[in-house]
């Protein structure tokens, strides 16, 4: 068996890496999660050299780790140099930025030589030195490092050729490096560091100045807020508007082939669990696919671009004051269109701590899901009255109102744990680097946007599922689907009823909460099914109408929007949490957690509502 030859790709973040790693790879990797902790290594064989795989490693500051994503990082990475069929090791730095690329630089080329490995430095963003008339001295640069060092532009495609030759020649002939480095402490690397960025770097600080232009509007007092919430607007929309056709086009689909292929079934046992357990449960989640890559797309383009880093640095002094970072806002905003792709965005948080705070606070941002329940309710219970010309109105406060309830009590809720948790005072401190603007490449940008959404289908997909055709099964069984309120959920529903009864709720109401933990938006779906309504997840009207003609309360109504803002009633976020924080202790916690806080304000809302109204 021919033994498999690995190249090693790695750089600090923002050099220009992973655009790199898909011209040499054209897209063809795969991506692998380390158990525990959030870092992707992308590998995938090299386009013009095939019988060679290369190993893309998360971008680090320093082999010196400060956050557990870089100790992993480090570690993976000394663990490769001792693999055998490692050949090489290729380190991209950022040529607009040498002193800090260099010191990182220096250490692997440390660590190189320690394990024998070759090691080829690629100075990359040439085009962008090129553009401002400025240079870089690589020849000088070699000589000093006793390291190959090639110029290239992973944007434009310039030096390629001649790294695909060097990784050529590896094979016929692996060159020993020169053991100049080996004992070398990392105070006398970051001294050496800034002495060859002086003698070999480029001249002036027309970067520097480019950079301070931009930042003087996007940070500044006034400008910068405006172009903050502007952006942040885009983003939110694109959310919705970006994703939406195509999020029609997926249930139109759906609903086309379960029209095509349900008729042809013959038992009708059968055609029931293909129709709404099969195509049901899969459209259940494949809906959030479009979301997914929309959102996933849109950040990228933002992190690229440099954006991120200035929006997370406005944003970190008001969250900080409920135990949160900057880099809480944009998985926090997120949320508000639907917490599984605002969990994928925690991923940018490089404080394990702050990152399982963002986690807690996600579930609480009104999601979409909900809205379909808030709009049922406040029909039913809140009155259609205006004021000043139709621009106000009760149940547009009302809303407004919930919406507002979860985005605070999320906050509190951190701001509380963060106060009482032990380990608080122990906190990576907030450490943020603005990376230069620049132009984003959109082919690493789509790969990993298709990559979430490939991982929530097949991943999550699993959980959502299963769960949806278990909670198919004991409504259907045993008499068949012919009465709900006699089926196996029926039966569930007339149990769990006292749980519900402080709320001035029966059995039929209960049935629907549990229901809803497949989807939060099934509530309205199962209350229109158990009351005889036929689509009242389209039309909600003659649902309205039944819930107004019943008995019951305002309190009960109010109880309900309150304990649906609060519990976490949605399987795909509880499976997507547990996968990205790999912790289903923390998972099941705040399953716990949150729907006894909900009931608890559940509670106390119906039983002040009836003190008052009476």
């Amino acid at each position: 068996m021919v033994p498999v030859s690995k190249i090693i790709l790695i750089g600090s973040p923002n050099s220009g890496k992973s655009l790199l790693f898909n011209r040499l790879t054209g897209l063809s990797q795969k991506v692998a999660n380390f158990p525990g902790i959030t870092v992707d290594v992308g590998s995938g064989k090299l386009q013009a050299l095939p019988d060679k795989t290369l190993i893309d490693f998360p971008g680090t500051y320093s082999l010196q780790a400060i956050s557990a994503e870089e100790e992993v990082a480090v570690d993976y990475f000394e663990r490769a140099l001792e693999d055998p069929d490692v050949e090489q090791v290729l380190c991209v730095i950022d040529a607009t930025r040498l002193e800090k690329s260099l010191l990182f630089t220096l250490q692997v080329i440390r660590d190189c030589e320690r394990n024998s490995k070759k090691i080829t430095v690629l100075a990359n963003m040439m085009d962008v030195l090129e553009n401002h008339d400025l240079t870089l001295d690589v020849e000088g640069m070699s000589a000093a490092l006793y390291t190959r060092v090639i110029p290239i532009s992973a944007r434009s495609g310039k030096g390629i050729d001649e790294v695909i030759s060097e990784l050529s020649a590896t094979a016929c002939q692996v060159r020993e490096p020169r053991a100049h480095l080996v004992d070398t402490p990392d105070a006398i690397l970051r001294g050496e560091a800034h002495k060859l960025a002086h003698r070999f770097g480029p001249e002036g600080d027309v970067l520097i100045r480019t950079q301070n232009r931009l930042d003087n509007f996007f940070l500044h007092s006034l400008t910068g807020g405006v172009s903050f919430f502007l952006i942040m607007y885009l983003l939110f929309q694109s959310i919705f508007t970006w994703a939406a056709p195509v999020m029609d086009a997926v249930e139109g689909s759906l609903a086309w082939m379960a029209d095509a292929l349900v008729p042809l079934l013959g038992n009708q046992v059968v055609k029931d669990f293909t129709s709404d357990a099969l195509f049901s449960g899969i459209g259940a989640f494949l809906v959030f696919v479009p979301q997914i890559f929309v959102l996933t797309f849109v950040i990228g383009l933002l992190e690229d671009s440099g954006y991120m880093a200035r929006a997370a640095l406005i944003c970190h002094k008001p969250l900080r004051l409920f135990g949160l970072t900057g880099k809480s806002f944009i998985p926090m905003l997120s949320g508000v269109a639907c917490a599984i792709p605002a969990i994928y965005a925690a991923r940018a948080i490089d404080s394990p701590r702050k990152r399982v705070l963002t986690y807690i606070a996600i579930p609480l941002m009104p999601c979409s899901a909900r809205l379909p329940v808030y709009t049922l309710l406040i029909a039913a219970f809140i009155p259609a009255q205006t004021a000043l010309g139709g621009l106000v109105g009760l149940q547009g406060l009302a809303m407004f109102g919930i919406y507002f309830f979860g985005m605070m009590t999320g906050l509190l809720v951190t701001g509380l744990i963060s106060r009482t948790s032990e380990d608080h005072h122990n906190d990576l401190p907030f450490v943020l680097e603005l990376p230069p603007y620049r132009l984003p490449g959109l082919k690493p940008i789509v790969r990993n946007a298709w990559n979430r959404s490939k991982h929530f289908v097949t991943k999550a997909g699993k959980i959502i599922f299963t769960v949806t055709v278990v909670i198919w099964l004991l409504g259907y069984f045993p008499n068949y689907g012919a009465d709900l309120g006699q089926s196996w959920l029926g039966h569930l529903g007339h149990f769990i009823e006292p749980v519900f009864s402080p709320l001035g709720l029966d059995w039929r109401y209960g049935v629907a909460i549990f229901t809803s933990f497949a989807a939060r938006e099934v509530f309205v779906g199962t209350l229109g099914t158990i009351f005889g309504i036929e689509g009242a997840d389209e039309n909600m009207v003659p649902l309205v109408e039944y819930i107004q003609g019943s008995d019951l309360a305002l309190g009960s109504g109010l109880a309900l929007l309150v304990f649906f803002a609060i519990s976490l009633q949605c399987v795909s976020t509880l499976a997507i949490l547990a996968k990205e924080s790999a912790s289903r202790s923390l998972t099941l916690k705040m399953f716990v957690g949150y729907f006894l806080l909900a009931y608890t304000a559940a509670v106390v809302v119906y039983q002040v509502t009836g003190l008052l109204v009476g």
